[in-house]
């Protein structure tokens, strides 16, 4: 099993930055792949972004693309997302998640085998 834990959000004024971070424990050899994922009220969760193991590989949804930045530190067993020029409609509940091998359908919540709890983000106009 692996636990995730997200941590990093806030309230922030839109334009500004946060950072989030994804604490994983546990069988962390299964983190292979890992992505992040937000949701809104009376929506579906959204891809967001996803690394590889070594980090060479990376790819983000088209609404954030040059604003955030997806990144690991394996060493930390630790998933970071940094979000800049933050706007309102990024305001969502954050996810972390991952799974054991890489996949190209890595945009489908439902390949990830494992999520965390989420971390609210609220962007202020």
């Amino acid at each position: 099993q692996v636990q995730l834990v997200e941590s990093g959000g806030g309230l922030v004024q839109a334009g500004g930055s946060l950072r989030l971070s994804c604490a994983a424990s546990g069988r962390t050899f299964s983190t292979t792949i890992m992505g992040w994922f937000r949701q809104t009220p009376g929506k579906e969760r959204e891809f967001v972004a996803v690394i590889s193991w070594s980090g060479s590989i990376t790819y983000y949804a088209d609404s954030v693309k040059g604003r955030f930045t997806i990144s690991r530190d394996n060493a930390k067993n630790t998933l970071y997302l940094q979000m800049n020029s933050l706007k309102p409609e990024d305001k969502a509940v954050y996810y972390c998640a991952a799974r054991n091998y890489w996949t190209d359908n890595y945009s489908q919540e439902n390949v990830y085998n494992y999520w965390g709890q989420g971390t609210q983000v609220t962007v202020s106009s």
